[in-house]
């Protein structure tokens, strides 16, 4: 691997020292430990030359310090969520008109259709709160706080099909192998809590659709500690976090002091600083032994916080539990969380499909919220919603009264963002009345990234990282901020 010469620390020599802590068999998870292990650039953004600017100190003054991510799996469709559009209703079964199309193309699943059917959608719009925002009849509870939103229905991609669309929303590229956005600010800002990793992933349990993998939350190029740390659901929340079967955490402490005389010695031989730094690194993920169970134990939440994220709330692993467990983690610092929920590929019977999707993510999403904003969180804190396309405007197989399916989209889909410094109650972009191009306002996925990055007060053009020669960033070498979303 290609590190910047102006980061400490030896890559090499640190991997030796964890595969020498996982064979003493004492059961700290790879991945969590991974998290922890680094002490230089946990707390560092990029200079304009790759190199590290002062540690803690970001380029902006942040409007968010931390976020979360709600990534709705496979492609939620805008003409069911939050995109109106009466006349699509109005033409329902008659053919997609080539000068809408404009000879785009479509993807294998329906471009041999014989005809593209107009699909307008069956589930009721209406306008809600002090700013009118249109929100379907099946987001009632994200129609209760649309006035927090800002909700943004001119962002486009460049992928037709899931796995490079996915890639790309999560790591601004359609190959794989780059650093994710929860990398990007590991590697920039770091941890507020010592005890918890920086970055956290939290998976919708018992969730079919299009496949998940680890990489989507990886540190790519990026030093491991940036990558994220997968929670699970059950008694075992970071996979060998705790102790094996016979070992006391007197054993795992007596461990922890002979490494440190280890590494005392080869400090003594290398003069290396950063030795005695990386052996408080193993003692803090010692700590997390204490803080991933106090963090995951939801039983000291009243009922009223149940009550308000919904009846699977109280199950972990759903949705909604894990959007309560976003927000204790957020309470604790941890910089970003991830919640993935799969399901919203929708090619046909989609009716039936997206009431499903919206009854289990609805009312938590709404809640997370209002329970930010009640605790005060929401001022400091990104919320995001969205999937990696949308769906066409048309039906993709057999179009009938109360059912039809929609190919995959990327030319417009809708996204929207909560707190951390976005104008609430706002509706930004627009598109044609067909619901198939971006009229007003385009938002790529680059523009997207780079204005995350900047509410977080970090300037996209110099969150860089040198490798094979180059040095890269999360918006490539594209991007622009949208001032109109911001406060």
């Amino acid at each position: 691997m290609s590190i910047d010469p102006t980061r400490p620390g030896e890559p090499g020599r640190s991997f030796h020292r964890r595969r020498f802590f996982s064979r003493a068999g004492l059961g700290i998870g790879t991945a969590a430990l991974a998290s922890l292990l680094d002490g230089e650039g946990r707390r560092a953004v990029a200079s304009d030359s790759g190199g590290l600017g002062l540690p803690g100190v970001p380029h902006l003054r942040p409007k968010a310090t931390r976020m979360i991510s709600l990534f709705m799996s496979g492609g939620p469709s805008q003409l069911e969520t939050f995109d109106h559009k009466p006349l699509l209703v109005e033409m329902t079964g008659k053919d997609l008109p080539d000068s809408v199309r404009q000879g785009q193309r479509l993807t294998g699943m329906s471009a041999n259709q014989a005809s593209l059917p107009l699909a307008g959608s069956l589930f009721r719009f209406d306008r809600h709160g002090e700013s009118g925002g249109w929100v379907s009849e099946l987001l009632p509870h994200t129609a209760g706080v649309v006035d927090e939103l800002c909700i943004i229905k001119s962002v486009y991609t460049e992928a037709i099909n899931h796995d490079p669309a996915i890639t790309f929303l999560q790591t601004g590229s359609q190959i794989a192998g780059r650093p994710s956005v929860g990398a990007w600010l590991s590697y920039g800002l770091g941890s507020e809590n010592a005890d918890l990793p920086a970055f956290c992933v939290l998976i919708t349990k018992d969730k079919g659709g299009q496949p998940l993998y680890s990489r989507l939350w990886g540190s790519g190029f990026l030093p491991s500690t940036h990558q994220g740390v997968l929670f699970r659901s059950g008694s075992d929340p970071v996979l060998y976090l705790q102790n094996p079967e016979g070992i006391s955490g007197s054993a795992r402490k007596m461990m922890l002091d002979r490494l440190r005389e280890l590494h005392q010695i080869r400090v003594e031989e290398t003069l290396d600083p950063a030795l005695d730094a990386r052996i408080e690194q193993y003692e803090m993920a010692y700590r997390m032994q204490a803080s991933v169970p106090e963090v995951t134990d939801l039983s000291d939440e009243p009922d009223s916080t149940f009550d308000l994220y919904g009846p699977d709330a109280r199950t972990p692993g759903t949705f909604a539990a894990n959007c309560l467990l976003a927000r204790r983690l957020v309470e604790r610092g941890v910089r970003f969380i991830q919640l993935f929920h799969q399901g919203w590929d929708h090619h046909g019977g989609l009716p039936a499909g997206i009431r499903v999707q919206c009854a289990e993510t609805d009312q938590p999403s709404a809640a997370l919220v209002i329970d930010l904003k009640r605790r005060g969180l929401l001022e400091d804190t990104l919320v995001t919603w969205g999937g990696e396309f949308g769906r066409t405007n048309y039906s993709q197989g057999k179009l009938t009264a109360d059912d039809y399916g929609r190919d995959h989209h990327p030319r417009c889909f809708s996204v929207w963002m909560a707190g951390g410094g976005v104008k609430a109650g706002l509706s930004f972009g627009s598109t044609d009345e067909f619901g198939y191009n971006v009229a007003e306002d385009p938002v790529h996925v680059h523009d997207l990234h780079a204005t995350i990055l900047h509410l977080l007060g970090i300037d996209h053009e110099r969150l860089t990282f040198k490798y094979q020669g180059r040095y890269f960033r999360l918006t490539d070498v594209h991007g622009r901020v949208l001032a109109p979303l911001l406060s």
